[in-house]
């Protein structure tokens, strides 16, 4: 009896498995948005489940943006006077203490740990090689399709730069970051049908371009590559 059972089962689940559309990302095969997004508390402020995180960050954006862009302060002034202000707080506070008796300042260990620093040159190597694999292709395997991408990609860049200057484009990342992930979570089937849609799409025009167009220019050959 239990050795049908089993077998209905892993038919079932294969079945199943198989049924399942191409396009869907591995969000919609059961990985939560809060999951994907580390599972922390920076997830937690992004899905504003920790509200006043978020209302702190979009507080302090929105404080920022308004201050160099609408009222014109100068940034390195204005961080100049706060770093003094705060110095200067926290000495009068340091003096004060030590004469009535009072706690010092909670200020943390100032310093920067091995571990930290080389979680920071790994992650940073990868970024690098990744780059350098990129130029690779294009510079030496002369690689067609990446340099297209990379120039599409470095010239929706520049347009989107020419519309809004570096401190709006900071201001409109940080507004994305925190609403983007709490809209996927609410409407993430619909999102991720939408998607799977687009995604088959924007395939079939990429493979019509390498059909039509790409096929057809003169690429050099293994043996010219080997050659040069």
């Amino acid at each position: 009896m239990i050795r049908p059972v089993l077998a209905v089962l892993r038919t079932k689940k294969r079945n199943s498995a198989i049924a399942r559309p191409m396009g869907d990302s591995s969000l919609a095969l059961g990985t939560s948005v809060h999951k994907a997004l580390g599972g922390g508390s920076v997830a937690d402020v992004l899905l504003w489940r920790k509200w006043r995180g978020g209302a702190l960050m979009l507080v302090s954006a929105t404080t920022m943006w308004y201050l160099f862009e609408v009222a014109g302060y100068n940034f390195l002034t204005f961080v100049a006077n706060v770093l003094l202000l705060l110095i200067v707080i926290l000495f009068l506070w340091a003096k004060s203490a030590s004469l009535l008796n009072r706690p010092l300042p909670p200020i943390p260990n100032m310093e920067i740990s091995e571990r930290t620093i080389g979680i920071v040159a790994d992650e940073l190597q990868i970024w690098l090689n990744c780059v350098l694999s990129i130029a690779h292709d294009i510079t030496i395997g002369r690689n067609l399709k990446v340099f297209l991408k990379v120039a599409l990609s470095l010239w929706f860049v520049s347009f989107i730069g020419s519309l809004f200057n570096f401190l709006t484009l900071v201001y409109i990342g940080v507004i994305l970051i925190l609403s983007v992930p709490l809209v996927y979570e609410k409407y993430q089937p619909h999102i991720d049908e939408k998607l799977s849609v687009a995604h088959r799409v924007f395939q079939e025009q990429c493979r019509k371009l390498d059909e039509t167009v790409l096929s057809k220019l003169p690429l050099p050959s293994n043996k010219e590559k080997k050659m040069q």
